[in-house]
């Protein structure tokens, strides 16, 4: 898991946190920031998936080329 994977899935724990309380208490602006950061969240680690795969065929790349 790199680093992106992780601040994404965080974001998304936050967003889930914040839009639950804003159901809660009836707070609109903060459910939509809590529906904001779990899409922002999910879309970091989207992008991490992508970066991990990506280097998983470079390196694989990389080390059948090597020999």
């Amino acid at each position: 898991m790199n680093k992106d994977q992780t601040k994404g899935t965080f974001d998304q724990i936050k967003g889930e946190t914040k839009e639950g309380f804003g159901r809660l208490t009836n707070n609109e602006s903060l459910e939509a920031e809590g529906k904001m950061d779990k899409f922002v969240g999910n879309v970091k680690e989207k992008f991490g998936d992508v970066k991990e795969k990506a280097a998983e065929e470079f390196n694989d790349h990389t080390d059948k080329n090597r020999y």
